[in-house]
């Protein structure tokens, strides 16, 4: 997974993973989905990032599986 900002655009996209897109959604004004062709997503678009998210304060937390 690999998410990158535009600041220049104020665009951030999110890969998920690098599956061919075979189709490309619209959310809504702000947001692109792309998908494999299974239908899987593939990535995601943010325009106007700074006022949809809360990119300023992207952190990543990965937690170790728990065993009970």
């Amino acid at each position: 997974m690999k998410v990158t900002y535009f600041d220049d655009t104020d665009t951030l996209l999110v890969c998920f993973n690098n599956n061919p897109i075979v189709e490309t959604k619209d959310l809504n004004n702000n947001t692109i989905i792309e998908l494999d062709q299974n239908g899987n997503l593939v990535s995601m678009t943010i325009e106007h990032a700074k006022e949809q998210t809360e990119v300023s304060s992207f952190s990543f937390n990965k937690i170790d599986k728990i065993e009970v």
